[in-house]
């Protein structure tokens, strides 16, 4: 299966991948917008209506990363199925209208000054959902709509529309939010249906046709299956998986921007911007020049050196320090999503594409929300501090330990398979 070709054109020539960037983008900047907003919000309700302190309310933080895991266990296997048997563009679209919905919901609770913990768990539970669908038939579209000589190029600025996105969306969230409250949620609103619409204009992205059609139950299972017996791929998803879990720091933020650097919503968008400032930085680089050597031993570099910054960042109280480091820690994390994003498409049948997008993906979500979990019972028994460079230490270990549980990783030299298919 071909790499990466520097003479293959940008995918940008092809019109529905446009479409397609383009709906990424506002999409992503409308949800992570509007989940900074609900991280303060939650926070700062906590603070001021129900009285906790600090570490009670930084073990609310936790608990939200809870709930909007929750439904992205139960529910993936189903997702990675629903992209692999419908129009994946309807998937897409479906998960869309959920987030309006939270959106619209928590715009009008928050005009009528109703917020309260119990509303919000629930909105982030229902926001879980619509993740788990997005994801999936989002990952599954892009290699349908442009040739696999140019895939890995798409990969990288499929991930420049997610980075770009999560920089203007959460310093865009915490300054309208500061102005206004519920306008930040109107904003959500339209960059979705914005988004539903630009998508609606790909052309349909069928599911491939199987020879056999198996049960539902039978078809999730042979997808968790096929992650599970391919070393390379475990390895890889596992990385990501418990690095993540152990190093998260975006729970936190919320903390350090009340009460640890002062700075209020709008250092908290400018924190939470600033990993996807470096991402965005390492996105362009590697879409204009892709890596094609040595990427496993450079993803376990990227991800330790996420680990270690993290473990500063923890203890920095400089705000400019801490953005700095902030950024470091987002061009490391875009280096390492890029090489796993783009060995998993590469050496992924089309015919499970979805399946393993949805395992892959809950991997990614089970290390950011349960990333979250973990960070808040630290910070409720350790303090944020300590919880956030604890967790960056542990994570530099996981990653010398699996460098030698899975020497496959260190081995890799290329993106080609590594693996029969």
């Amino acid at each position: 299966m071909p790499g990466a070709d520097p003479k293959a054109p940008s995918p940008l020539s092809f019109p529905d991948y446009r479409y397609y960037w383009f709906a990424r983008f506002t999409a992503v900047m409308a949800t992570i917008a509007m989940v900074v907003v609900i991280g303060y919000q939650l926070y700062d309700t906590a603070r001021t209506d129900y009285g906790m302190s600090i570490k009670e309310a930084s073990f609310q933080l936790g608990l939200l990363g809870l709930f909007q895991f929750l439904p992205l266990a139960i529910l993936t296997p189903v997702a990675g199925w629903a992209a692999d048997r419908f129009e994946r563009r309807t998937v897409a679209i479906f998960s869309n209208l959920i987030d309006i919905l939270i959106a619209a919901t928590l715009g009008w609770f928050t005009w009528s000054d109703g917020l309260s913990l119990p509303l919000l768990f629930g909105l982030a539970a229902l926001h879980g959902v619509a993740r788990v669908f997005s994801g999936p038939a989002m990952s599954a579209i892009a290699p349908n709509i442009v040739p696999p000589a140019v895939l890995p190029r798409a990969i990288a600025m499929s991930s420049i529309a997610w980075q770009s996105a999560s920089v203007i969306g959460p310093a865009a969230g915490g300054l309208i939010y500061a102005a206004h409250p519920t306008s930040v949620y109107i904003f959500a609103v339209v960059l979705l249906a914005v988004s539903a619409f630009t998508l609606s204009r790909v052309r349909p992205v069928l599911p491939p046709p199987a020879e056999v059609r198996r049960h539902p139950l039978r078809e999730m299972v042979d997808g968790l299956r096929f992650v599970w017996t391919e070393r390379f791929l475990l390895g890889t998803i596992t990385l990501d998986l418990f690095a993540v879990i152990l190093s998260g720091a975006t729970a936190m933020l919320p903390v350090y921007a009340r009460d640890i650097l002062h700075t209020g919503s709008e250092g908290l968008g400018l924190l939470r911007a600033a990993p996807a400032v470096g991402a965005a930085v390492v996105a362009l680089g590697l879409a204009w020049r892709p890596i094609e050597r040595n990427v496993g031993v450079k993803m376990l570099w990227a991800v330790a050196v996420f680990g270690a910054v993290t473990v500063a960042f923890g203890l920095s109280t400089s705000f400019f320090l801490s953005l700095g480091l902030l950024v470091v820690m987002g061009a490391a994390d875009m280096f390492s999503v890029f090489v796993r994003g783009t060995l998993i498409q590469l050496n992924t049948p089309d015919h499970m594409r979805g399946r393993v997008s949805a395992a892959s993906g809950l991997a990614i979500s089970a290390s950011n929300e349960l990333g979250e979990m973990r960070a808040g019972a630290m910070a409720a028994a350790l303090g944020p501090v300590s919880a956030v460079a604890l967790g960056g230490a542990a994570a530099v270990g996981v990653t010398a330990l699996w460098a030698w549980l899975f020497p496959e990783l260190r081995r890799a030299r290329t993106f080609e398979p590594q693996f029969k298919q």
